[in-house]
């Protein structure tokens, strides 16, 4: 998709040219935005302002009470959240970070990450080689020096996997886990590895208690692993399942699978693609049930999101893009074409859960999931300015606060100084 840059450095990935996404300097020192609706994480609050002063969130207060010197954002009647945090993202604007493991990737798929109001992410690699996983490390540590509140680490999806649960992943890399390796994750930390993906049955339990233990989030996923297999693997460290209901053992009357022990387990994150395609509405609606404020939703999305993208390749297969699927010739599932500001609205439409609820779901609890829930996922005072705002009837992103700045904005909302 095209892109351009104004002059003082804001990319307006897609945009048309009478747009002015420029920063005012309303969004450059101290602010407030003003005429929306917040939606804390905690609370709604009506006629109130957002202060911000730098890259941070430093009041919450009404309207009335503001200086009136104080420079205003119009939100133009919006509705405000957190920032989205996607914990599963393979790739998006026309790119793959598989395919390219450079800043450059991470660059255009934050652009268009803000398009549809996620801010934070972690890139997510899928099952490759040792040397691309290293690499994956490498780039993620310097980007993070530079841009540490836009990747928050990396999501390693494999490739210690059941094979026979491998889905649209290179089965030729798909191996067992092997002490170098593990090694090497647990020396990168989590300020780096955020998460990583593996089947439990196919991973020695001190592998496990290895990452668990440096930090490192270990997620259960593309796994044929038993009720009793899966169980062992959160006690020895497992904090979450990977794309639930996808890629793994399905709950069954003698046969409860990872789906039955993750149900069985309040404690247990569980991400869900939440696109009509990959799971049921109405099994999402009986996971939000059981889950509570453990289910968080994940975009899984790949390089049509943004783009015009017909087909593209993942695994070392050609994927098709169709009528908002992502499936390949053998009708496997790669990956999705989603975004979370459309997974917000399905919970909302399709699923009927509250609007605040759903929102935390996009934010608050991956932030919590990961760890980072002391500065992204509320509004709140010293929390990250990372801001969505977006039409609640239409569940369209208007605008985009990234670090504080107006990052990327509609016609609908302008700098009104």
């Amino acid at each position: 998709m095209s892109s351009r840059v104004t002059t003082d450095g804001v990319t307006t990935n897609g945009v048309t040219p009478e747009l002015n996404t420029r920063v005012s300097p309303a969004t450059e020192a101290r602010y407030a935005l003003t005429n929306c609706t917040l939606y804390t994480g905690r609370q709604v609050l009506e006629n109130h302002a957002l202060v911000v002063e730098g890259a941070k969130i430093v009041d919450l207060v009404p309207v009335a009470q503001l200086a009136p010197e104080l420079p205003r954002l119009d939100g133009r009647g919006c509705a405000v959240a957190p920032g989205f945090i996607d914990l599963q993202l393979n790739g998006c604007g026309g790119v793959m970070f598989n395919d390219a493991i450079t800043a450059d990737t991470l660059d255009t798929m934050h652009r268009t990450n803000l398009q549809s109001g996620t801010t934070s992410f972690l890139p997510t690699l899928i099952t490759t080689s040792d040397a691309a996983m290293k690499a994956a490390i490498a780039i993620v540590t310097e980007y993070r020096r530079r841009h540490p509140q836009r990747v928050l680490g990396l999501h390693l999806e494999g490739p210690y996997l059941n094979p026979n649960r491998s889905g649209i992943h290179n089965k030729t890399y798909v191996r067992p886990a092997d002490g170098e390796m593990v090694n090497c994750l647990v020396e990168a930390g989590p300020e780096v590895v955020k998460l990583v993906t593996l089947a439990p049955e196919m991973v020695p339990p001190e592998h496990i208690q290895q990452l668990a233990q440096a930090g490192i989030l270990v997620a259960a996923g593309h796994t044929d692993a038993s009720f009793e297999a899966a169980l062992a693997g959160f006690e020895a460290g497992i904090g979450m399942v990977t794309h639930l209901f996808n890629a793994m053992s399905a709950w069954q009357g003698r046969s409860p699978g990872l789906v039955g022990a993750v149900f069985s387990r309040p404690d247990i994150y569980a991400g869900i693609i939440v696109d009509g395609h990959h799971v049921h509405y109405g099994s999402v609606g009986l996971a939000k049930t059981i889950k509570q404020d453990r289910l968080v939703l994940v975009s899984d999305a790949t390089p049509p999101v943004g783009t015009t993208l017909e087909s593209f390749v993942i695994g070392g297969q050609r994927v098709f893009y169709r009528n908002g699927k992502c499936i390949s010739a053998d009708g496997t599932l790669g990956g999705a074409a989603l975004t979370l500001i459309e997974a917000v609205g399905n919970c909302v439409n399709q699923v009927g859960i509250p609007l605040a609820e759903a929102l935390r779901m996009a934010t608050l609890y991956p932030a919590r999931a990961i760890g980072l829930e002391d500065r992204l996922g509320l509004l709140a005072a010293g929390y990250w300015a990372n801001l969505t705002l977006f039409d609640p009837a239409t569940f369209e992103v208007k605008g985009c606060i990234d670090q504080g700045k107006l990052a990327w904005a509609s016609a609908d909302v302008q700098p009104c100084c």
